[in-house]
């Protein structure tokens, strides 16, 4: 089902963010998945990365508007009726980590369907790479999945391991970096020139 696009009596397009949006840290913002009329307010990120986690084809419209912005897509495909195998999960999530831990990627964007499940495990598992208390991860996971929060779900935050991720280089950056707006941002060498790419995991 399509939304709105409202204007305020100065004829002005009135910003809707997408549901569930909330910012993460700055730079890392969640949301579900946004729609036409969330677009405006979606360019005051100024996005340059886009993090999906669902296994279908990524909206028509969607791609339309990340094209025109020279928005990178990522992809890992994450069952979210079924549940998926223990080791694709981790695979995917351990993928998507490495996407949003490096500072080229922001200011990017985590989405799935509703923002509540996928997203909420990925962020679960990002908050225990900054060395979260697993009470603060659940609760965090739990305000945004309410009543539908999974057991399941908080079971992979709890028992997921992210020593091997603290090791790799983009975390170091990612930790010494930050990605404060004051703050010098690494660029894809490639960045000036290269249209945006679809990665699929």
């Amino acid at each position: 089902m399509g939304c709105i696009i409202e204007e305020d009596d100065g004829d002005n397009v009135v910003m809707e963010p997408p549901p569930n949006f909330s910012m993460v840290e700055e730079g890392i913002y969640r949301s579900s998945c946004p729609r036409p009329c969330n677009f405006s307010f979606l360019e005051t990120l100024n996005l340059r990365s886009i993090i999906y986690l669902c296994p279908e084809p990524y909206p028509e419209e969607n791609l339309e508007y990340i094209r025109s912005h020279n928005i990178r897509l990522f992809q890992f495909g994450i069952e979210g009726k079924t549940e998926p195998s223990l080791a694709t999960l981790k695979d995917a999530i351990r993928g998507a980590l490495k996407i949003l831990i490096d500072v080229r990627n922001h200011p990017v964007l985590i989405h799935c369907k509703r923002g509540k499940h996928r997203t909420g495990s990925l962020v679960g598992c990002l908050r225990k790479l900054q060395n979260w208390c697993l009470s603060s991860v659940f609760e965090e996971y739990q305000h945004f999945a309410g009543i539908k929060s999974r057991d399941a779900d908080m079971k992979f935050i709890e028992t997921f391991d992210v020593v091997c991720l603290r090791q790799c280089l983009h975390s170091i950056i990612y930790q010494y970096q930050g990605y404060g707006s004051k703050k010098r941002r690494l660029l894809y060498s490639e960045d000036n020139v290269q249209k945006p790419r679809i990665t699929s995991i």
